[in-house]
């Protein structure tokens, strides 16, 4: 069960702090002849508990991280629900000029902690709160309601607004808003079990995410320096994913960057230096010249598949997830 937690920072008080549920990786193969599913598109985002109090919204991570200051267009979501105290689960997206979402778009949002660059940055760079679930509204906790009654009282609330807006679900038919979501140029869909309940922070096959494009989650063990227009910058990140043992090398990725992704990270990966490699082990030509760093920083890779040794076979960097910590990292199998 959640936790009520009483802050003394004149915050939002007696509200739930829920750890989001976790879907599983899958396909619709898995799901079987049942039809007892909902299916959702899977947004390009980062995660967020939203708690609405007495008209005033607190964005939470993955990670237990207050992410309120980096998007203030949000905050007009409490005026929205007219005084009603709530906890929502959604993703905050950030879209191009073509209208699909931009997880690169959004690392120039996930940073930003000064109040006075987030109203800029929420003017040029906008982002938007797409909500799929609703946990807790007027002192009434509905984590042991059904998807299906959960969902349904969340389109009640018809939550549409410049920043935030309720997407549409598909009942039924997966193949349908797999198709959907393709055409959309979409990660994918998440197929959820229309009678589940919400399980607090636990991984569930009740939620089973559908992939179009294949991702992993990954922490930065080390850097290698870059050869000629890099020089003097980070060439490659060589990538870990937490084993029975310790940390597992997954191989390293040079592709992906932007100039202002290699200026932020040669400035994250400076106060991580360390003498030794926090890998079990890692191939001699990929740990010659290595800088080796504390194992803190989590990212996100695109790739084609596993090797048979467990390596990433062709990554291409996505960006940092600040919104995620190393041990909340998995294999994606």
């Amino acid at each position: 069960m959640p936790v009520i937690v009483v802050r003394h920072d004149g915050g939002m008080t007696q509200l739930p702090e829920i750890a989001p549920m976790l879907a599983t990786l899958g396909s619709l193969d898995d799901l079987g002849p049942d039809s007892g599913w909902g299916f959702e598109l899977k947004w390009d985002g980062v995660r967020a508990i939203v708690q609405v109090k007495d008209g005033r919204v607190r964005l939470v991570s993955r990670n237990d991280i207050d992410m309120s200051v980096s998007y203030p267009e949000i905050a007009a979501l409490g005026e929205a629900l007219s005084g009603r105290t709530a906890v929502l689960d959604g993703e905050i997206v950030s879209f191009d000029t073509q209208g699909r979402p931009s997880f690169r778009r959004l690392q120039k949002r996930m940073h930003v902690a000064d109040p006075a660059a987030a109203q800029r940055l929420a003017r040029s760079e906008p982002a938007m709160l797409l909500l799929f679930d609703l946990l807790y509204l007027d002192g009434e906790s509905l984590l042991r309601q059904p998807y299906r009654q959960r969902r349904a009282r969340l389109e009640a609330l018809q939550l549409a607004g410049e920043a935030w807006r309720t997407p549409p679900a598909f009942a039924g038919r997966g193949d349908e808003a797999v198709a959907v979501s393709q055409a959309q140029g979409l990660e994918g869909v998440v197929a959820k079990r229309l009678n589940s309940t919400y399980l607090p922070g636990r991984r569930s096959p009740d939620w089973v995410k559908i992939k179009n494009l294949r991702t992993q989650e990954v922490i930065v063990g080390g850097w290698k320096p870059g050869n000629g227009r890099r020089a003097g910058m980070v060439g490659a990140l060589l990538l870990g994913i937490p084993g029975a043992d310790g940390l597992q090398y997954a191989g390293k990725v040079g592709t992906g960057f932007t100039d202002a992704m290699l200026r932020d990270l040669a400035a994250d990966l400076e106060p991580l230096a360390a003498q030794h490699s926090p890998f079990l082990a890692v191939p001699r030509p990929d740990a010659r010249d290595a800088r080796w760093v504390s194992p803190k920083l989590v990212g996100e890779v695109a790739f084609a598949e596993w090797t048979d040794d467990g390596r990433l076979r062709h990554p291409a960097w996505r960006g940092l997830r600040p919104d995620k910590s190393p041990d909340q990292v998995v294999r994606e199998s």
